[in-house]
C-alpha cells in the first residue's frame, strides 16, 4: 500500500528543502569570500604573472662581449667624468673638455671649457654645460655653440628640454632662488622669484611649463612638494601636499610627476594629489622614469638584500624584483627597465618579466643605453657591449 502523507508533512518537507538551499547558498558565499580574501592577500605573487599573460617572451642572453676597435674610450682624470647619450652621439664631460663621439667610438669633436666644476645635461642632440657654483652656461652641439650666458647670481642647477628650452635656477639677493627660462635661441621667456628653495624641475606640455619641486619642513620633518607651472602664466596651477622625503629628482609625464627621493619615492597626479608613496627598505642607489613608468634600485647591505622596485604608472603598487648582487644603476628606455648590478645588466618589463640579460665582468659605476648598445662607465674608460632586448 503506498505511503500516505498529510498536508503538514508535505509543508515540512518543502521547508526543509528550502532551508537546505539557503544553507548551501550561504556556504557558497562564505567560500567565495574566503577565496577572494586569499587572492587579495597573495596579490603580490600572482598579479605580476597575470599582467604578463599573452605576452610571454623568451629571455635573450646577450654575450656581454666588449667591443673592440675604438673601444675602450680612454678618459683621463679617473672616474670623475660624466657620460651621456643623445641621438646617436656619446658625450663625455671631463674636467677640461667636452668630447663628442659617435656610437662606434670615433671622436667627432672636442671642445675645451674653463669651468672648474662643469655639469653636463643632454636632450635631443643638444648639450647644456654649466658651472655648478659658478655663473656661466652654454648650449651647444657637435657643430657649434648656440648661445652662452653669464648669470648675475650663482647657478644652483640647470635643465635642458628636448625642445631646446633651458631652465636655470640661481641664487637670489632677496628670495630663496630665481628661475629663468630661455627658448632655443637664448631669449628669456619666463622669470620667477621663488620664496621656496627649488630642488629640481621637469619640463611638461611640450616645454610650455614644468613640474617644480621644493623642500620645506612639516612637523619637524623635511618634505618635498610639487608645483605645476605654466611659462605663460603667473603663479602656479597647484601645489601638492608634502611627500615625506627629500626629493632628489622629479620626472614629469602626462600622468603627473614622479618624485625620486633619498629614502622614499612617490607619484603626484595631475590634480596635485599624492597618488602613491613607497618607502625604501635600504639605501637608494638610482632612480629613473620616462612616460610615467619608473624604476628605483635599492641596496640593504645589512640584510644582504638588493631589489628593484618597478612602477608601471602612477597609483599602482610596485613590482619588486629580487637581485642576486648589489645594484649599481638603473635606466628606463623604450618601455623597459634596465638594471645594472655588479655582475650583470638586465632588462625587465614593468610586469616583472625578464626580457634580456648580459654578464659584465669588470667594475662599472653606471651605464647609458642606446638603440643597439650599452655603454659602460668604468674608472677611466668607457666600454661598449651589444645588447638586444627584443624591444
Amino acid at each position: 500500500m503506498p505511503n500516505m502523507y498529510d498536508a503538514d508533512d508535505i509543508v515540512d518537507l518543502k521547508n526543509r528543502k528550502k532551508r537546505q538551499k539557503r544553507l548551501m547558498r550561504f556556504a557558497a558565499f562564505i567560500i567565495v569570500i574566503i577565496i577572494a580574501g586569499a587572492l587579495y592577500a597573495t596579490r603580490d605573487t600572482w598579479v605580476p604573472k597575470l599582467r604578463g599573460i599573452g605576452k610571454q617572451y623568451k629571455t635573450i642572453v646577450n654575450s656581454g662581449k666588449l667591443a673592440e676597435g675604438n673601444f675602450p674610450i680612454e678618459v683621463s682624470g679617473g672616474s670623475d667624468y660624466q657620460l651621456r647619450y643623445t641621438v646617436k652621439k656619446i658625450l663625455v664631460q671631463s674636467d677640461t673638455y667636452l668630447y663628442i663621439y659617435d656610437t662606434e667610438g670615433s671622436l667627432l669633436k672636442k671642445r675645451q671649457h674653463v669651468y672648474s666644476n662643469p655639469i653636463l645635461r643632454v636632450a635631443n642632440g643638444r648639450a647644456l654645460v654649466y658651472e655648478n657654483g659658478g655663473n656661466e652656461f652654454s648650449v651647444e652641439d657637435e657643430e657649434e655653440v648656440f648661445y652662452s650666458r653669464r648669470m648675475p647670481n650663482t647657478i644652483y642647477f640647470a635643465r635642458l628640454s628636448s625642445d631646446g628650452v633651458t631652465a636655470v635656477v640661481t641664487s637670489s639677493d632677496n628670495y630663496s632662488c630665481e628661475l629663468t627660462v630661455y627658448d632655443k635661441k637664448g631669449n628669456v621667456i619666463y622669470e620667477r622669484k621663488c620664496t621656496e628653495m627649488v630642488t629640481d624641475i621637469s619640463f611638461i606640455n611640450k616645454s610650455g611649463g614644468c613640474f617644480m619641486t621644493s623642500i620645506s619642513a612639516e612637523n619637524g620633518k623635511l618634505v618635498t612638494s610639487v608645483k605645476e607651472i605654466s611659462f605663460k602664466e603667473d603663479g602656479e596651477k597647484w601645489t601638492s601636499p608634502g611627500l615625506s622625503t627629500v626629493g632628489l629628482e622629479v620626472f614629469g609625464s602626462s600622468v603627473g610627476a614622479f618624485v625620486y627621493g633619498v629614502d622614499a619615492c612617490g607619484y603626484v597626479n595631475n590634480d596635485g594629489q599624492i597618488s602613491s608613496f613607497y618607502q625604501y627598505d635600504g639605501e637608494a642607489v638610482a632612480g629613473a622614469s620616462i612616460g610615467g613608468s619608473s624604476a628605483v634600485v635599492i641596496n640593504n647591505e645589512d640584510r644582504r638584500r638588493y631589489i628593484a622596485a618597478l612602477f608601471p604608472t602612477e597609483g599602482e603598487e610596485p613590482v619588486i624584483i629580487e637581485l642576486a648582487s648589489p645594484a649599481v644603476d638603473v635606466s628606463v628606455f623604450k618601455g623597459l627597465a634596465y638594471i645594472m648590478t655588479q655582475d650583470s645588466v638586465m632588462a625587465y618589463d614593468f610586469d616583472g618579466s625578464l626580457r634580456s640579460t648580459a654578464a659584465v665582468t669588470d667594475s662599472y659605476t653606471g651605464f647609458v643605453r642606446s638603440d643597439d648598445h650599452i655603454f659602460l662607465k668604468g674608472y677611466n674608460r668607457i666600454d661598449r657591449i651589444d645588447y638586444d632586448a627584443g624591444d
